[in-house]
């Protein structure tokens, strides 16, 4: 049982579950950025989007590349602060510009889930990414972003 308690294994673990973590979260905002985008996934593309929100195309292409890019950053690990602030930005855009009226719950359109995602990426945006990721391949002076 010396296993569970030894300062190594704690850290492989906290790891492990940053790398999880990190999977989770860039799924869905890879997913959705690239609906932005690109169109992808029978997604919107620009300037759906810009229409659906009633925004500038540039507010569009702007929230999803934070999308696409923090997704890809959480992701590979490499950036992950920067893509975990970007995802904080379009969650906190979301909760206050869509979802807050509708209240919590899901089922309802209202912010459950944009706020679990903004959690989520504070957490990282606190721990970084771990050592299962690829900011190790980065300048030391970038390694912290």
């Amino acid at each position: 049982m010396t296993w569970l308690t030894s300062s190594s294994a704690a850290s492989g673990r906290l790891d492990l579950a940053l790398l999880i973590f990190r999977i989770a979260g860039a799924l869905v905002f890879l997913y959705h950025g690239s609906a932005i985008l690109f169109g992808a996934f029978g997604g919107p593309g620009i300037h759906g989007f810009a229409g659906f929100m009633h925004s500038p195309v540039i507010v569009s292409f702007l929230v999803g590349l934070a999308q696409f890019a923090g997704g890809l950053a959480l992701l590979t690990g490499a950036f992950v602060r920067v893509g975990a602030l970007c995802i904080m930005i379009v969650m906190a855009g979301a909760i206050f510009l869509v979802h807050l009226p509708h209240g919590f719950n899901l089922a309802n359109n209202g912010m459950e889930y944009a706020l679990t995602q903004f959690l989520l990426a504070l957490g990282l945006f606190l721990a970084g990414g771990g050592s299962y990721s690829l900011a190790g391949i980065l300048p030391p002076a970038l390694r912290k972003l």
